[in-house]
């Protein structure tokens, strides 16, 4: 019996290796893409958070014109976690990105806390970001690393 249970574990674990990367992909895919039409179209929750936090901000810049070219921004990250070839690329777009929606926990502190490390909704939303961090960092983590022939550097 033990013996089935180790094949049944080793064939799931298996399994989850051949498509943890591609459903990885596919999920951010989904989440930066349709977050980011849900801005382009105005009609996401996260449109007047994100104007607040523009208005503290870069209050200089206006709401209509900044909301669509971060929509669109979403919209080519989701679509270059498809690609494999520019994952760097896309780890590039990504951590500017996480960096600012995790600015209204200190920007805005009134919309994002209802008490000492209690997070309203707004704050929740924010909070899990953490995950699509680290589901991103561990596609990243399957990157070879970059390697340069000296020969064609130097001779250049």
């Amino acid at each position: 019996m033990t013996r089935i249970i180790e094949e049944f574990d080793k064939a799931a674990i298996d399994f989850l290796k051949k498509i943890s990367f591609p459903l990885g992909r596919i999920s951010l895919f989904i989440v930066f893409f349709w977050f980011g039409l849900l801005k382009i179209i105005n009609t996401s929750p996260a449109n007047p958070l994100v104007e607040q936090l523009l208005n503290k901000t870069l209050h200089f810049i206006g709401f209509s014109q900044f909301i669509v070219i971060l929509g669109i921004l979403e919209m080519i990250i989701g679509i270059t976690f498809l690609i494999p070839k520019v994952a760097r690329l896309t780890i590039f777009l990504l951590i500017p990105h996480m960096t600012t929606t995790f600015m209204p926990l200190i920007f805005l502190p009134d919309v994002t806390w209802q008490g000492y490390l209690v997070p309203t909704l707004e704050g929740q939303y924010i909070i899990k970001n953490l995950v699509i961090v680290a589901l991103a960092f561990s596609i990243a983590s399957g990157l070879s690393p970059l390697k340069f022939d000296n020969k064609k550097i130097n001779n250049s």
